[in-house]
């Protein structure tokens, strides 16, 4: 097999093994509306913490199951309500501080946007570096959570792709793609990179996952 063929042979294997999208995880039927924009913007927030993905994941369904599927949404809840729901999801260390985060984060989201995150992409006029920084201006979005964030909205953004960022390019080493954003973008369609670069992510974080795609 040629080192091409070797490469598709990969690209297949991770995407049957890990290639599922946190926000799918999470239970976020990700399209370009307010709501579920929202929610990938809380799950980013929970997922830049030191913690495990599967908690912060468990975490966020349950925030959801509360109430807080949108801006208001999380507004309406107290800060108790939130707390609680991240102790159900055993987001234990991080949640009085998250909880005060979220609601943070839900008050300049209504005021600075209207609770409508694509206002925030029509503010980026198209230029994902302006996307990141406006995105850091969220209370608990640092640079990790810009990384995330955008890695999955490029699924419903097509303006963003394609964002294969360093931990996305770290997993792909590991498995023995090449590292580089522009090599690494050819191997997939399109639609398929928010799906791509979750896969490259979870075998960055995973050796056994990454043993498992590479056999």
């Amino acid at each position: 097999m040629g080192t091409d063929g070797r490469k598709a042979d990969t690209v297949q294997r991770l995407l049957r093994v890990a290639g599922r999208t946190y926000a799918d995880e999470a239970g976020i039927g990700l399209r370009d509306t307010p709501s579920p924009l929202y929610r990938l913007l809380v799950l980013s927030v929970l997922l830049s913490a030191r913690i495990k993905a599967d908690i912060a994941v468990a975490a966020a369904r349950e925030l959801f199951a509360a109430g807080c599927r949108t801006p208001r949404g999380t507004l309406d809840t107290s800060w108790q309500d939130r707390v609680d729901a991240l102790g159900r999801g055993h987001y234990v260390r991080y949640d009085e501080s998250t909880a005060t985060t979220l609601g943070r984060g839900a008050e300049l989201i209504v005021d600075e946007y209207g609770s409508d995150l694509r206002r925030m992409a029509a503010r980026a006029e198209g230029d994902v570096s302006t996307l990141r920084r406006l995105l850091r201006e969220v209370p608990g979005i640092g640079a990790v959570g810009a990384d995330i964030f955008c890695r999955e909205v490029q699924a419903v953004w097509p303006w963003v792709r394609p964002y294969l960022d360093a931990k996305a390019r770290k997993g792909a080493e590991r498995i023995g793609l090449p590292g580089d954003v522009a090599s690494l973008a050819v191997l997939v369609d399109d639609g398929d990179l928010a799906r791509f670069s979750a896969a490259l992510v979870r075998v960055s974080l995973d050796a056994r996952l990454a043993k498992e795609v590479t056999g």
